[in-house]
């Protein structure tokens, strides 16, 4: 505590008297303005109380900061853009080999090459996607020599000469002359193989395999057998037997996630007339098992069944005294399917973006059977069933209590016969699958030079068709994942307060190293790894862009976080700033006072 100092002594003013003055100051003392000077040097210790507060808002401000900070996961924007580049940029192209095969015909193999080259030239149509690299080799079988035309692919030479014959052709038995020719062309990925033959009877088959051939006759233009080999490699080999070439991708009966969910429905209409039911796992096992391990590259297929009860129909129906039948046309269509009654979807496994496809056998009730359906040309369907696009197909089985004259009595529960009936719906079922597909559900392809027969599998789609839809289904896949990881990308960039986890970050660098995979395999005419491989970057790009977190709420503007938190944080930092730079003037005024006495006390000194 500061001592009071004491009043000045009064004998101390007699000494000198009331008339005499104050003494005067020595003449080597400057003279003090305290408004402008001051002797003493500031204290620091007001300063570095003050600025201590600002700091330590300043220090904490990181910690506020990271507080609310959001976790995003880096992501491969460099290789998302130059995936997106390169797919729009060069058109995807698929290696093909053509192989044409000419057997007793005395030509230049190089002037069929060239004409057969000018109308495949004709039939091809661009796509700007995804397209064709193809090449052509032609080969004259004269029995005791080949001739072979000048070609750099190396595909050439791997027919050997004498392997066909005339006489392989005599008899009708496509089977075996399918057998035949997979023996002797070997049937290779991306090579596609036409035989010409001279004989009897004229007949233009392609097989379940990767070729066909055409028996013509003696006297037949070779220029025409030229114009039918170019629109088989065209139209049925690269188009799939299609009238307008490729369907549109995005109608493809396979889901996002690559997934397909195969829901068979048995629909008893009223049971108190009958109640069927079905051995389900024997026609799994014997016809789906094989055509789902056939279509394993392009779509990965489950398979679910069920029987439901009291599932009446929606539309109505009428008799046909002529028939002797209930009639339902293909007006009643839109109407049949009654989705009150139907209770369909009940398959947990089926969630997501997988596609469900729904097959019903519809069992009709005694007051409206038997039911057939009527084309609109007049005629009954042959199979009394139809299909609906992106949803699946329906079968109308009339069980034999319809009949009148039927010795059928109902039970409390019946069994489909498989030989008699239910093998035949389940290869319905095929066809209709196909259809959905694209495919023709008939054998026949015909096309502007003639028809030709088409030689059924036993897994329900050739080679050809599968290379058909695996090329078909990578160039959608690919340019899919593109698009998707491309709008991920943008809109990543856009937010930066969006969570992006680490899930996320790995599911898209797995998408672009399966896109990169697929492109590859794709380019070397590998189309089965390819289609698996596009269809697993799909799905990772899918997962990626809806992921649980990317749909938060969480995320928002650095705008709204500082309208958050300046009510609380503002007020205080503003007045702890003021007082900082208020301290900082008042020291530096106060020292230059002191400055400014210490320069006036040296001139005087």
């Amino acid at each position: 505590m500061a001592e009071i100092s004491e009043a000045p002594d009064s004998d101390s003013s007699k000494l000198f008297g009331s008339d005499s003055k104050a003494p005067q100051r020595p003449d080597s003392e400057p003279e003090f303005d305290p408004k402008l000077m001051r002797k003493t040097k500031p204290g620091l210790k007001r300063l570095f109380l003050t600025f201590s507060v600002l700091f330590s808002f300043l220090l904490g401000f990181p910690f506020l900061w990271k507080s609310v900070e959001i976790y995003r996961s880096p992501l491969p924007f460099r290789e998302i853009d130059s995936l997106s580049t390169q797919l729009r940029s060069d058109t995807l192209l698929f290696p093909l080999h053509f192989h044409a095969l000419f057997v007793g015909f005395d030509s230049d193999p190089d002037r069929l090459r060239w004409s057969i080259l000018s109308e495949i030239t004709k039939l091809t149509s661009q796509n700007p996607k995804c397209s064709d690299n193809y090449t052509l080799s032609v080969t004259v079988d004269l029995g005791s020599r080949c001739l072979r035309g000048r070609t750099s692919s190396p595909h050439s030479s791997s027919y050997q000469c004498g392997s066909v014959t005339g006489g392989d052709f005599v008899q009708n038995d496509d089977v075996a002359v399918d057998e035949r020719l997979a023996s002797v062309f070997g049937g290779k990925n991306n090579e596609y193989s036409m035989a010409v033959v001279k004989g009897v009877s004229e007949r233009a088959v392609v097989g379940k395999y990767r070729h066909a051939w055409m028996v013509v006759g003696d006297g037949s233009d070779v220029e025409m057998a030229v114009v039918k080999v170019a629109e088989v490699l065209i139209k049925v080999f690269i188009n799939g037997g299609r009238e307008e070439g490729l369907i549109r991708n995005e109608f493809m009966p396979v889901g996002a996630d690559g997934k397909i969910v195969l829901s068979f429905n048995l629909l008893n209409a009223d049971p108190h007339d009958w109640v069927y039911d079905w051995d389900f796992e024997k026609i799994d096992d014997t016809l789906l098992t094989p055509m789902i391990e056939a279509l394993g590259p392009v779509a990965n297929i489950s398979v679910e069944s069920q029987v439901l009860y009291h599932t009446p129909k929606a539309s109505f129906s009428y008799w046909n005294q002529k028939l002797e039948s209930y009639v339902f046309s293909t007006k009643d269509l839109p109407f049949f399917v009654n989705s009150n009654e139907w209770h369909l979807d009940t398959s947990i496994a089926a969630g997501g973006r997988s596609k469900i496809l729904q097959f019903a056998v519809y069992v009709p009730s005694a007051k409206e059977c038997p039911l057939l359906l009527q084309l609109p040309n007049g005629e009954i369907s042959k199979t009394n069933g139809f299909i609906s696009p992106m949803w699946g197909g329906v079968i109308v089985w009339n069980p034999q209590g319809c009949l009148r004259d039927s010795e059928f009595k109902p039970s409390a529960k019946n069994i489909i016969p498989i030989q008699q009936d239910l093998e035949n719906m389940f290869e319905v079922f095929i066809g209709q699958f196909r259809q959905l597909f694209g495919f023709k559900s008939l054998n026949v392809y015909t096309g502007a030079s003639g028809d030709w027969n088409l030689l059924p599998s036993e897994r329900g789609f050739t080679e050809w068709e599968l290379d058909v839809l695996s090329r078909q289904h990578t160039c959608f896949n690919l340019h899919s994942c593109a698009t998707t990881l491309g709008s991920l990308s943008r809109l990543v960039q856009s937010l930066p307060r969006m969570i992006i986890k680490d899930e996320i970050g790995k599911q898209v660098k797995l998408s672009l190293e399966a896109a990169k995979l697929a492109l590859s395999n794709a380019s070397s005419g590998v189309y089965e790894s390819s289609a698996a491989s596009s269809s697993q970057a799909r799905s990772l790009a899918e997962d990626a862009f809806f992921h649980p977190s990317i749909m938060s709420v969480s995320y928002y503007s650095f705008e709204h976080c500082f309208a958050v938190y300046s009510p609380f944080f503002l007020p205080v930092s503003m007045h702890v700033v003021l007082a900082a730079l208020r301290e900082l003037r008042r020291y530096k005024q106060e020292k230059a006072k002191y400055l400014a006495w210490k320069a006036k006390a040296n001139t005087a000194t």
